[in-house]
């Protein structure tokens, strides 16, 4: 089960495959083997409107709190 962390920073959790291929179907990547994002409101937003589980949300929600957003890394 894939896990996601804060990139300069501990586990957030894990996430499902299902919400793995969703980060990277809708998050711009830099590079082929891109595994990082960065996590604001807006971003967030475009995930729950492309069908991002409640708990994927509710997690970047949480580590977002009330910064301007985070940066995050995903690994199998």
């Amino acid at each position: 089960m894939p896990r996601l962390y804060l990139k300069e920073g501990g586990l957030l959790g894990s996430i499902t495959d299902a919400d793995l291929e969703k980060l990277i179907d809708e998050l711009e990547e830099t590079e082929l083997a891109d595994d990082d994002y960065f996590i604001d409101g807006a971003t967030l937003d475009i995930l729950e409107q492309g069908g991002a589980s409640a708990t994927l949300v509710a997690m970047l929600r949480s580590a977002i709190g009330s910064s301007e957003g985070i940066d995050v890394r995903w690994e199998k």
